[in-house]
């Protein structure tokens, strides 16, 4: 890649990173999304005669080699619209593929696998007037380039990346108070169905919980009765949260998602998981958006998420949501993603997560949102006090 390519990070610093050829581009993919992605599509929109980064879009990669030219459409349809949304259509695109080999495969290897996978999305972005200035797969701390067949600056086996955290673009982004967030696997982990024992019991709760409960769904007056008692629930829980200062907590992912599973007993969590599947409810909950109601309400819609085990994964969409829309509130847009991700997978008609995942990739700003949900929560409160 012959011209620079511009990141510039958020305000607290006004540092400009210029980034020049592929091994510049591969070592700055984690930087670019929050965290690093695996099994992954990514694409990145380019703007100007400098290519400055805009729209990011990340998929899983189909495991479908069929689905690959009907994805590689609907991903460059996203990455349009997404600066469509901000008046400005991408002048240009990065594509990435990101794979690590399994069994007897390797990298290079897979490589070739996804090789049709990442013409289908160059000619997708260039149908739309996107042209691909770079498409590089990374897989096993190695990098490789689809643009170009020379071994003198492109050898078979690929080019080893960089040691982590020390590049310019790193060091920026450090100043400007980013920080990556681990990997997409440990990302999605944290909101992953508990395994057994704690499963069997986890579905033996669910089961009870929505033989009593989805008749009432079914009324108006029925609803509005679980809404109440649900959202209760849901209040009492987050303060019993906020109690459990995580100052006082292991450090660490995965230590506090197992000290915040010991907090819910699996009957709460399967009332909750049942009530939320009422809209109106779930848009109730989605007020403890910021202030000291976020953390332990991000906590609880986390562990609710791993809840969602064995027949009744379905009833995950709304939680994962929950904890998409609270991360995002945050100012946290990695995790949100992969939240929204996980719901839409589960629900695809999932409007709600729908909307969420596409302002999120879209690098909208939240707060027209919480405006909203602010009103909503002042107009109910009058109500109630009338």
């Amino acid at each position: 890649m012959s011209h620079g390519t511009s990141y510039v990070p958020p305000a607290r610093t006004l540092t400009n990173v210029t980034l020049r050829g592929p091994a510049a581009l591969a070592d700055a993919l984690p930087y670019l999304i929050g965290y690093h992605p695996d099994d992954s599509i990514v694409l990145i929109g380019l703007y100007g005669g400098r290519g400055r980064f805009g729209g990011r879009i990340r998929l899983g990669i189909p495991s479908v080699r069929a689905e690959w030219p009907d994805t590689a459409g609907q991903l460059a349809d996203c990455l349009m619209q997404s600066g469509l949304a901000r008046g400005e259509r991408p002048d240009a695109s990065l594509v990435y593929l990101c794979r690590e080999p399994v069994e007897d495969d390797s990298s290079t290897a897979v490589k070739e696998q996804l090789r049709p996978l990442a013409e289908e999305l160059r000619r997708a972005l260039v149908a739309r007037g996107m042209p691909v200035h770079e498409s590089l797969f990374l897989s096993g701390g190695r990098y490789w380039t689809y643009l170009c067949q020379d071994g003198r600056c492109c050898p078979p086996e690929g080019r080893r990346l960089g040691p982590s955290g020390v590049s310019e673009l790193a060091a920026a982004t450090t100043y400007a108070g980013i920080r990556t967030r681990g990997s997409a696997q440990e990302l999605t982990r944290r909101i992953a169905p508990l395994g057994p024992p704690r499963a069997c019991r986890q579905e033996g709760a669910l089961r009870e919980a929505s033989a009593r409960l989805l008749p009432d769904l079914v009324t108006e007056e029925g609803r509005a009765r679980i809404r109440e008692r649900t959202l209760r629930l849901a209040a009492r829980l987050r303060r019993r949260y906020l109690a459990a200062s995580r100052s006082t907590l292991p450090v660490g992912p995965g230590l506090d998602d197992i000290q915040d599973d010991a907090i819910l007993a699996d009957e709460e969590a399967a009332e909750l998981l049942v009530g939320l599947q009422d809209r109106v409810t779930r848009d109730r909950a989605a007020e403890w958006m910021e202030g000291e109601e976020a953390e332990p309400a991000l906590r609880l819609w986390r562990a609710l998420c791993r809840r969602c085990v064995g027949t009744y994964a379905e009833y995950g969409a709304p939680a994962l949501a929950l904890a998409g829309w609270v991360a995002w509130s945050g100012g946290d847009e990695p995790s949100a993603r992969v939240a929204l991700e996980q719901a839409l997978r589960l629900d695809p008609r999932y409007t709600f997560a729908h909307l969420l995942h596409s302002a999120c990739n879209r690098g909208l700003d939240p707060e027209p949102l919480r405006q909203c949900l602010r009103k909503q929560r002042a107009d109910y409160e009058r109500w109630a006090s009338s």
